[in-house]
């Protein structure tokens, strides 16, 4: 949809973008003609990016402005539909345009190009029908199809494998737009925050109406719990109220154990085996949620074999964890439209709803305790798929 701002109109458009950084450069009092999908699709952008800001060179133009600048005075530009910006990195410094050039185009914009020679500043727009690629510098349209391939870039390795992508989420991103977070496109699935600690009257204030959007935008969900025992005792009462608050809901996606307080991790095992047993004799698919560091020199073999792992490693391109995982918390700076403020960003490696669906685990009904494997030429994730196997079986002989 495009909209018409007045040259005054200072609305803050998303969590990144206003109107003004949209404006004219004529010098002239016009309204201004912004796109909402060019808006949504630089916040995506800038998550993916894991920008500091983005810099709108240019957005808007009237027609004779962009014949002013080269253009032909009917172009992208002057529909409102394209903006020149400049990304920054966490570091302050430019991310080069050949880099962003393979993320737009990931995330399919449908113009791209390269505009200055040193490959700093970047042309996007979501102009519909063919596709338009190309180096300005080098001439017009110049790119045909794949900027991975004219640049000669490598895809990231932490795509590999990924079958979803998520968020994790609690009180603390507010009041959530599930419907601005739907059409954003950016989110396959949820976990949301149960609650913590041991006491009933600590369920996450937000965790009912996250649940409840979630389930009607049909954005399937996981649950975690966050947890402050140190004795067994302790993580036995923290199942018990987690129970509790899930009761009566169905989970597409794990329930997670989280455990990061460092009195926690020096009795990590048992604590573990006790909050994520009871789980699974309720029929719950219970996963580890804990940072690299932990996982590396405080959770044991047999704990890390017996449940699943959801792994918190953050701002790598790729995780130097060696062992298994099926979900991965890879940025707490993510940006997602309908959220304020930065939200955590996670990738999934096993299709969970295909598991929960067909072992008939939580809360969902299911026939079969077993899963196909989607891809057994990627050992790293026939192994973790392996112990998941293992773990539904393991669940299920409880429920017999």
């Amino acid at each position: 949809m495009i909209k018409s701002y007045a040259v005054s109109d200072t609305t803050q458009l998303t969590a990144h973008f206003k109107t003004s950084e949209f404006r004219c450069k004529c010098g002239k009092s016009h309204d201004t003609l912004i796109s909402s999908e060019l808006v949504q699709m630089l916040e995506q952008l800038y998550a993916a990016l894991n920008c500091s800001k983005i810099i709108v060179n240019s957005g808007y133009r009237c027609t004779s402005h962009d014949k002013a600048v080269g253009g032909s005075g009917s172009g992208q530009h002057t529909k409102g539909t394209a903006a020149d910006v400049v990304c920054y990195g966490q570091d302050g410094k430019p991310i080069s345009s050949k880099i962003v050039c393979c993320k737009a185009q990931d995330l399919g914009f449908g113009g791209i190009a390269n505009i200055t020679s040193a490959y700093t500043s970047t042309h996007l727009d979501v102009r519909t029908g063919s596709k338009w690629y190309g180096d300005e510098t080098k001439g017009t349209n110049t790119v045909t199809s794949d900027f991975y391939s004219y640049f000669g870039i490598k895809k990231a390795a932490n795509s590999s494998g990924v079958k979803a992508k998520g968020i994790d989420v609690s009180k603390h991103q507010g009041e959530i737009d599930w419907d601005k977070v739907k059409a954003s496109g950016q989110v396959d699935f949820a976990m949301l925050r149960a609650g913590y600690g041991k006491e009933y009257s600590q369920m996450d204030p937000q965790f009912e109406r996250n649940y409840s959007e979630c389930k009607r935008l049909g954005i399937p969900v996981g649950a975690y719990w966050y947890s402050y025992a140190t004795t067994i005792a302790e993580a036995k009462q923290e199942a018990a109220v987690c129970l509790s608050t899930l009761s009566g809901k169905s989970f597409e996606y794990p329930i997670a154990f989280d455990i990061e307080e460092e009195k926690s991790l020096q009795n990590v095992d048992a604590l573990c085996q006790a909050f994520c047993g009871a789980l699974e004799d309720a029929g719950y698919y219970a996963t580890i949620y804990t940072f690299k560091s932990a996982l590396e020199s405080s959770l044991g073999a047999e704990t890390k074999k017996k449940y699943d792992i959801w792994l918190a490693h953050v701002d790598v391109e790729k995780s130097s964890y060696t062992g298994n995982y099926g979900l991965w918390q890879y940025s707490w700076k993510g940006s997602v439209p309908g959220i304020s403020g930065d939200v955590d960003l996670d990738y999934a490696y096993q299709d969970y709803p295909a598991i929960m669906a067909k072992a008939g685990l939580n809360g969902i009904s299911g026939d079969v305790a077993t899963v196909s494997q989607s891809d057994p030429t990627d050992r790293e994730n026939s192994d973790t798929l392996e112990k998941i196997l293992e773990h539904v079986a393991r669940i299920d002989e409880k429920l017999q």
